[in-house]
């Protein structure tokens, strides 16, 4: 099954990106503190894409009741999930630091804008760990249900 991001996600993903390649080119302190974040950022939502999120796609048939055998696959995206979502939280905490260091260079050198990039990708972060992968982990729990396979808590 072709299971695709939300264009609404992946539109927010790449507008982050724009964002923080847009502060890599300022200089001084905020570009070296943009580039450390998206070093640690860039393999994160890599990663994301490659399975954190299409697993949302599905969620307006599945809101529909509408469940096919295809959606199987999408079990492979969840259960990965599952395995690596430790990682994928460690990844955030070493994101926030880096966007605390970018704060702090965009107080430092009176620009406000990148300080409020920041705490915006810190949000995105949160809502992550609050809702998108919470729901990612249901989708699949709940396919397995549906398909009468062993759910793992």
């Amino acid at each position: 099954m072709k299971t695709t991001i939300p264009k609404s996600l992946k539109l927010e993903h790449d507008e982050l990106h724009m964002e923080l390649d847009k502060a890599t080119k300022v200089g001084s302190k905020i570009a070296e503190a943009a580039r450390l974040v998206a070093q640690t950022l860039h393999p994160h939502f890599v990663s994301e894409e490659e399975f954190a999120i299409p697993p949302l796609g599905i969620l307006p048939q599945l809101s529909k009741g509408k469940v096919n055998e295809d959606m199987k696959e999408i079990l492979k995206m969840t259960d990965k999930l599952k395995v690596e979502l430790p990682k994928m939280l460690q990844e955030h905490k070493a994101i926030v630091t880096a966007l605390d260091e970018l704060v702090k260079a965009a107080q430092e050198e009176n620009k406000p804008e990148y300080a409020a990039f920041a705490e915006k990708l810190k949000l995105h972060a949160k809502t992550e760990e609050e809702v998108t992968y919470p729901t990612v982990l249901l989708i699949g729990e709940y396919l397995k249900l549906r398909f009468n396979q062993k759910v793992i808590y």
